[in-house]
């Protein structure tokens, strides 16, 4: 288990079990709404990050920056695949080509580091996506 330091006391911690749900439900949540609502993956996932860190943000350090993290990782899942879909548009379809392997590729990457994510933050270690924007400080 990772220990934090606490700014004010300067003493080390563990994240408590409460931090640890929050964390992991934060990854876990993110993943299960942007699965139920496909069309709009990443900002789904994003709304479901965002208010994790809403409820969180004043309460646990630990629990927000993983929420922050998903957060900013599930806008960056959309922004990529956005820009897939222009690459198809502008090119009349022909775009496709890189577009396909492009959207696959990112999503066993969302699903697969959106899992990491969440069993590394039930265990209390921090954990940082790949290839993330980081547009959320």
């Amino acid at each position: 288990m990772e220990n934090t330091v606490q700014p004010s006391t300067g003493q080390t911690t563990s994240p408590t079990q409460s931090d640890r749900q929050w964390a992991a439900g934060a990854h876990a949540g993110a993943l299960a709404l942007a699965l139920l609502t496909s069309w709009a993956a990443g900002i789904a996932g994003a709304v479901a990050a965002f208010v994790v860190w809403m409820v969180v943000r004043d309460k646990s350090a630990f629990a927000a920056e993983h929420a922050r993290e998903a957060l900013n990782f599930n806008v960056s899942m959309f922004i990529y695949a956005a820009i897939a879909v222009v690459l198809v548009i502008f090119t009349l379809g022909i775009g496709i080509i890189v577009a396909l392997p492009v959207w696959i590729v990112l999503g066993l990457m969302w699903l697969v580091c959106s899992l990491i994510a969440t069993f590394k933050a039930y265990d209390g270690h921090m954990y940082r996506y790949p290839l993330t924007i980081r547009l959320f400080k």
